[in-house]
């Protein structure tokens, strides 16, 4: 079922949530550090091209980027390119470029990491491999969250302060249905969201025809746009205000 809009930010409208309030009332963390820029990595699910516009973790980044000046760098990788987002994320923190990240670089830190299916997992991976730097991260968010083999998408780790999970269960592929901290006094997650579209599917005819036919529900909640506007809108809860000016990708 497509949710109404209206129902943003509650946890009424046949949403299943656990865990916290689904809005969160932290706004970005480390604003005083004026040379660390904000960072935005997404991960697209499959053997998505991370510019295919066709898929929603791509369009949010977009619509974003175009809010937003070159202090916040906002980029999609396909999943199996964690690592190569890992060093984006590395050279961006080390901003006065001695090769080497200090400790205030590194609470300074300002990341944001969200993904799709395999991207899910990926996010997660990610944000735990920061944890080993001691890198903190202000959200992490999975919609539909496929584990990829020798990782877990369920435990988030301790470096996260935010976390939400969006999923359905209907499919023979579909999404971990609950995350959980590693930390609770640490982490707070936002919530557990189910989606169902067996009473009202979503329209993905622009999507490749194999995606609509053998992982319908797995493909209905990536292309429905009241998941993403959510998604959308937690990312830019963490952000400066928006300088309105349109910047290229980097």
């Amino acid at each position: 079922m497509v949710f109404s809009l209206l129902c943003w930010g509650s946890l009424t409208c046949g949403q299943k949530a656990t865990g916290s309030s689904f809005v969160s009332n932290n706004s970005s963390a480390g604003a005083n550090s004026a040379n660390a820029p904000f960072i935005v990595i997404g991960f697209v699910g499959g053997f998505v091209r991370h510019d295919d516009t066709v898929h929603s973790p791509v369009q949010v980044a977009e619509r974003i980027r175009k809010d937003y000046p070159p202090s916040v760098y906002i980029k999609v990788f396909e999943n199996r390119r964690r690592e190569q987002a890992h060093q984006v994320i590395l050279k961006l923190l080390d901003t006065n470029r001695d090769g080497t990240l200090s400790d205030e670089e590194k609470r300074n830190a300002r990341i944001v990491l969200y993904g799709m299916s395999w991207g899910g997992s990926e996010t997660v991976a990610l944000a735990r491999e920061l944890q080993a730097e001691t890198i903190p991260v202000l959200l992490t968010i999975q919609v539909d969250s496929v584990e990829k083999i020798q990782e877990n998408d369920e435990v988030i780790p301790a470096n996260v302060a935010e976390a939400v999970n969006f999923y359905e269960s209907d499919g023979f592929v579909h999404g971990r249905s609950e995350i959980r901290a590693e930390d609770p006094s640490r982490t707070k997650i936002l919530g557990n969201f189910h989606f169902s579209y067996t009473s009202m599917p979503a329209n993905c005819e622009k999507y490749p025809w194999w995606d609509r036919w053998f992982v319908k529900p797995h493909t209905e909640i990536e292309c429905d746009p009241t998941v993403w506007n959510k998604v959308e809108a937690l990312i830019r809860a963490k952000l400066p205000p928006t300088g309105g000016s349109e910047v290229s990708q980097r």
